[in-house]
Protein backbone atom coordinates (compact mmCIF):
# COMPACT_ATOMS: atom_id res chain seq x y z
CA UNK A 1 0.00 0.00 0.00
CA UNK A 2 1.48 3.32 -1.05
CA UNK A 3 0.39 5.44 1.91
CA UNK A 4 1.77 2.92 4.41
CA UNK A 5 4.13 4.81 6.71
CA UNK A 6 7.79 3.96 6.96
CA UNK A 7 9.33 2.94 10.28
CA UNK A 8 11.40 6.14 10.27
CA UNK A 9 8.28 8.26 9.79
CA UNK A 10 6.50 6.42 12.63
CA UNK A 11 9.45 6.99 14.96
CA UNK A 12 9.71 10.66 14.01
CA UNK A 13 5.94 11.09 14.44
CA UNK A 14 6.13 9.80 18.02
CA UNK A 15 8.87 12.32 18.76
CA UNK A 16 6.90 15.16 17.15
CA UNK A 17 3.79 14.26 19.20
CA UNK A 18 5.85 14.56 22.40
CA UNK A 19 7.43 17.85 21.28
CA UNK A 20 4.48 19.70 19.73
CA UNK A 21 4.85 23.44 19.29
CA UNK A 22 2.59 25.76 21.28
CA UNK A 23 0.51 26.56 18.19
CA UNK A 24 0.13 22.85 17.32
CA UNK A 25 -0.92 22.18 20.92
CA UNK A 26 -3.51 24.99 20.81
CA UNK A 27 -5.02 23.71 17.55
CA UNK A 28 -4.92 20.10 18.78
CA UNK A 29 -6.97 21.02 21.86
CA UNK A 30 -9.67 22.32 19.49
CA UNK A 31 -9.52 19.36 17.05
CA UNK A 32 -9.25 16.39 19.41
CA UNK A 33 -12.12 14.26 20.67
CA UNK A 34 -14.15 14.74 17.48
CA UNK A 35 -15.10 18.31 18.41
CA UNK A 36 -15.67 19.07 14.71
CA UNK A 37 -17.61 15.84 14.22
CA UNK A 38 -14.70 13.82 12.82
CA UNK A 39 -11.60 12.21 14.27
CA UNK A 40 -8.27 13.95 13.73
CA UNK A 41 -4.86 12.41 14.32
CA UNK A 42 -1.87 14.55 15.26
CA UNK A 43 1.55 14.10 13.71
CA UNK A 44 0.21 11.28 11.54
CA UNK A 45 2.76 9.44 9.34
CA UNK A 46 1.85 8.79 5.70
CA UNK A 47 4.56 7.26 3.54
CA UNK A 48 7.80 9.10 4.28
CA UNK A 49 5.95 12.22 5.45
CA UNK A 50 4.25 13.31 8.65
CA UNK A 51 1.07 15.40 8.52
CA UNK A 52 0.57 17.86 11.38
CA UNK A 53 -3.12 16.90 11.64
CA UNK A 54 -4.89 14.29 9.52
CA UNK A 55 -8.55 13.38 9.27
CA UNK A 56 -8.75 9.98 7.62
CA UNK A 57 -12.54 10.01 7.16
CA UNK A 58 -13.06 12.85 4.69
CA UNK A 59 -9.29 12.80 3.94
CA UNK A 60 -8.19 16.24 5.07
CA UNK A 61 -4.72 17.29 6.21
CA UNK A 62 -4.13 20.48 8.18
CA UNK A 63 -0.61 21.92 8.28
CA UNK A 64 0.79 24.74 10.40
CA UNK A 65 3.70 26.36 8.60
CA UNK A 66 6.46 28.09 10.53
CA UNK A 67 9.04 30.44 9.09
CA UNK A 68 11.21 27.51 7.88
CA UNK A 69 8.56 26.73 5.27
CA UNK A 70 9.54 29.87 3.35
CA UNK A 71 12.85 28.18 2.56
CA UNK A 72 11.41 24.74 1.75
CA UNK A 73 8.57 25.50 -0.65
CA UNK A 74 9.73 22.84 -3.13
CA UNK A 75 9.74 20.21 -0.37
CA UNK A 76 6.26 21.28 0.78
CA UNK A 77 5.02 21.06 -2.81
CA UNK A 78 6.33 17.47 -3.02
CA UNK A 79 4.64 16.60 0.30
CA UNK A 80 1.36 18.13 -0.85
CA UNK A 81 1.57 16.25 -4.16
CA UNK A 82 2.10 12.98 -2.27
CA UNK A 83 -0.82 13.69 0.09
CA UNK A 84 -3.09 14.59 -2.85
CA UNK A 85 -2.06 11.43 -4.70
CA UNK A 86 -3.32 9.54 -1.65
CA UNK A 87 -6.67 11.34 -1.97
CA UNK A 88 -6.15 13.97 0.75
CA UNK A 89 -6.83 17.68 0.56
CA UNK A 90 -4.32 19.93 2.30
CA UNK A 91 -5.06 23.13 4.23
CA UNK A 92 -2.09 25.28 5.27
CA UNK A 93 -2.06 28.00 7.91
CA UNK A 94 0.78 30.16 9.24
CA UNK A 95 1.95 28.81 12.58
CA UNK A 96 0.78 31.83 14.59
CA UNK A 97 -2.80 31.73 13.25
CA UNK A 98 -4.19 29.52 16.06
CA UNK A 99 -3.16 32.28 18.50
CA UNK A 100 -4.43 35.15 16.37
CA UNK A 101 -7.69 33.67 15.06
CA UNK A 102 -8.42 30.14 16.30
CA UNK A 103 -12.15 30.48 15.55
CA UNK A 104 -11.36 31.48 11.96
CA UNK A 105 -9.04 28.48 11.50
CA UNK A 106 -11.67 26.13 12.90
CA UNK A 107 -14.33 27.64 10.65
CA UNK A 108 -12.19 27.11 7.53
CA UNK A 109 -11.53 23.51 8.60
CA UNK A 110 -15.22 22.89 9.37
CA UNK A 111 -16.29 24.38 6.03
CA UNK A 112 -13.81 22.18 4.16
CA UNK A 113 -14.93 19.09 6.07
CA UNK A 114 -18.56 19.89 5.23
CA UNK A 115 -17.69 20.24 1.54
CA UNK A 116 -15.76 16.95 1.56
CA UNK A 117 -18.55 15.12 3.38
CA UNK A 118 -21.26 16.00 0.87
CA UNK A 119 -22.52 12.63 -0.32
CA UNK A 120 -22.47 11.81 -3.98
CA UNK A 121 -25.90 12.19 -5.57
CA UNK A 122 -27.87 8.98 -5.77
CA UNK A 123 -28.99 8.23 -9.32
CA UNK A 124 -32.73 8.08 -9.82
CA UNK A 125 -33.66 4.61 -10.92
CA UNK A 126 -37.06 3.99 -12.50
CA UNK A 127 -39.50 2.40 -10.12
CA UNK A 128 -40.04 -1.23 -10.80
CA UNK A 129 -43.01 -1.77 -13.11
CA UNK A 130 -43.78 1.91 -13.64
CA UNK A 131 -41.55 2.53 -16.64
CA UNK A 132 -42.09 -0.70 -18.51
CA UNK A 133 -44.59 -1.22 -21.30
CA UNK A 134 -45.84 -4.76 -21.28
CA UNK A 135 -47.16 -6.35 -24.46
CA UNK A 136 -50.92 -6.45 -24.38
CA UNK A 137 -51.22 -3.87 -21.61
CA UNK A 138 -53.29 -0.82 -22.40
CA UNK A 139 -51.70 2.55 -21.81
Amino acid sequence: MQNQSTSTARTNARTLRREMTDSERKLWIALRSEQLGVKFRRQHPLGNYIADFACLGPKLIVELDGSQHQDQQAYDAMRDAFFRAQGFEVLRFPTNTPFLNLDGVLQVIADRLAALAVPAPIPAFPQRGKEQNYPGASS
